[in-house]
């Protein structure tokens, strides 16, 4: 059977990295069309590759100039990372390796493409088939038809690009699965895309884009997200599908240097609380604060600047929310998780059509309170809805929040001024305000509570606000003190009709137990929330399995 290869600079241009940045090259294998074109054959199933079977597809040389300090796979056998230091700049890079195709793979990889496009036109039982088997079913009818016979080795390669191509997310699918990377940053084209790595923090990498290329992936990248860009609306905010949040900018009309895109990568299982302690951003004591203000409905705030954990904290402290309690949550990009049944789950909604109305978080927090919550949790505050926020708190509502901000003074400064005007009476609703930051260990960073303060009221003789500083953070010792005196713990005690040891005995129980998870290695999200849940009905099925916890999870 003849076929006809068309011209390949196209799609081939697509798929190869820029000139001086290709992860790809290398001296192709000797391949013939003769090899490769026989009679039809019966089509067989498509070779699963095994990495113990096969070996790898991917070969890492550490470039001229580089010092290798490690090397992991993304995708075993298939995309290989090697941290390098630069001997020039005595900066870490992040060097991506991919299988290396030869002149002929490429082709055929192009005309597979092509045709690839006409044969994903779906029948109704081929919509239900997994993604991933029914593209690898259509790659094997395409080189059947064409009557090509590839090696094995050949096959795998293909199949990897065109499963990133197809499924994935092209040049950027093993950045997107590296579980070390927090953000993916690309400030234009031709230029390097930098990563924020968490053993090796912010890296360059060795991949970079033609204009038309990025620009296609940006597009990409929007529809992906349920959004529309374009050069009348250059600018987006979004979700990724897997929850990551992306900021976009198409072409140079907003930045100058060309598309530009921010994607802050989504930890598929949120941090529980169990995990911040073992990292050392709460110690057991300020968790076990933070439980029984929870139960008893005191509202929070987490403020900090950008990366220092305000929502991962949110996020976490709520897995302390009562099983049965009605949760509302609102936000702008969906970040929040919770095993919660009892949980409604709201994210703001621009103009996606001509008439369609613009759903803003103020709208969802005026909703919410005709929806009867228990607890109200914002994503962020950062305009008028905080006055509706403030409004919850104090009409009964417990809420927890954040909001960008240095320390408490700061905050409470942007809260009573533009645009968030929310009269200094009404902050007295909000209980506690847990300050956030990314700090220095010797040479690594790390997020820390630097304080938790609680805000006591207006002083009568001046009229300002009182606080009271609860637990603060000693940076030389890395460790976090209890000032003795606490409003909270005074006013549950007063509620409860607690005496002073029994509110001590309750603080000792609590913390015993998150201790017990801690030595038991039970972090994730599920197990935990299942035994505060737990303990929330039965405390001494809790208490009294502290030896082996898996018997109360049984």
């Amino acid at each position: 059977m003849a076929i006809r290869i068309p011209d390949i600079q196209g799609i081939v241009n697509r798929l190869k990295p820029a000139r001086g940045q290709d992860v790809v090259e290398t001296a192709p294998p000797e391949f013939s069309f003769t090899t490769f074109f026989k009679k039809k054959q019966k089509i067989a199933a498509f070779p699963e590759y095994d990495f113990e079977r096969a070996g790898s597809l991917v070969e890492g040389e550490v470039p001229e100039g580089y010092t290798e300090i490690e090397r992991y796979y993304v995708d075993k056998g298939r995309s290989l990372v090697i941290i390098g230091l630069n001997k020039r700049t005595n900066q870490y890079e992040y060097l991506l390796f991919e299988p290396k195709l030869s002149e002929f793979e490429y082709e055929l990889l192009e005309r597979l493409h092509e045709d690839m496009r006409s044969a994903l036109i779906l029948t109704d039982e081929e919509l239900e088939k997994d993604k991933r088997v029914l593209l690898l079913e259509k790659i094997q009818e395409l080189l059947h038809e064409y009557g090509i016979h590839l090696e094995e080795s050949s096959l795998f390669r293909l199949q990897y690009y065109l499963i990133r191509n197809f499924i994935g997310w092209g040049r950027i699918d093993a950045l997107m699965k590296d579980h070390y990377l927090e953000d993916i940053s690309c400030d234009g084209h031709r230029i390097p895309l930098f990563l924020y790595h968490r053993k090796y923090r912010n890296v360059k990498t060795n991949i970079m884009f033609e204009p038309e290329v990025l620009n296609s992936l940006a597009i990409t990248l929007a529809q992906r997200s349920g959004k529309h860009i374009s050069t009348g609306t250059p600018m987006l905010d979004a979700t990724l599908p897997d929850g990551s949040r992306l900021q976009l900018t198409l072409g140079t009309e907003v930045t100058t240097r060309g598309t530009s895109f921010t994607i802050r990568k989504f930890r598929e299982e949120p941090f529980s609380p169990v995990e911040l302690m073992e990292y050392g951003t709460f110690s057991a004591e300020m968790l076990v604060y933070f439980w029984l203000a929870i139960e008893n409905q005191k509202s929070l705030l987490f403020i900090g600047g950008t990366a220092s954990g305000k929502t991962t904290s949110l996020n976490a402290v709520s897995f302390f929310i009562p099983p049965m309690a009605k949760v509302v949550s609102i936000e702008d990009t969906r970040e929040i998780t919770l095993y919660h049944e009892n949980w409604i789950a709201s994210v703001t909604r621009e103009t996606v059509s001509e008439g369609a109305n613009i759903i803003s978080m103020f709208d969802l927090l005026r909703a919410a309170m005709r929806q009867r919550p228990e607890y109200i949790l914002v994503g962020e505050v950062r305009g008028v809805e905080a006055q509706t926020l403030f409004q919850a708190m104090n009409t009964g509502h417990t809420t927890f929040s954040t909001m960008h901000a240095g320390s408490v003074d700061a905050a409470i400064h942007r809260l009573e001024n533009e645009p968030l005007n929310v009269p200094r009476n009404m902050i007295t609703a909000l209980n506690i305000v847990s300050v956030q930051a990314l700090v220095y260990r010797g040479t690594e960073r790390v997020r820390r509570s630097l304080e938790i303060v609680e805000i006591a009221g207006i002083d009568p003789s001046t009229g300002n606000l009182r606080v009271n500083t609860v637990f603060d953070y000693d940076p030389v010792q890395d460790v976090f003190s209890y000032k003795g005196r606490s409003q909270v713990y005074a006013d549950i005690a007063d509620r409860r009709g607690w005496s002073r040891e029994q509110l001590e005995a309750e603080i000792a129980r609590r913390k015993r137990v998150l201790q017990a998870m801690e030595t038991q290695k039970i972090v994730d999200y599920v197990r935990v929330s299942r035994i505060f849940q737990a303990y929330h009905i039965n405390p001494d099925l809790v208490t009294g399995n502290l030896d082996d916890l898996s018997r109360v999870l049984e």
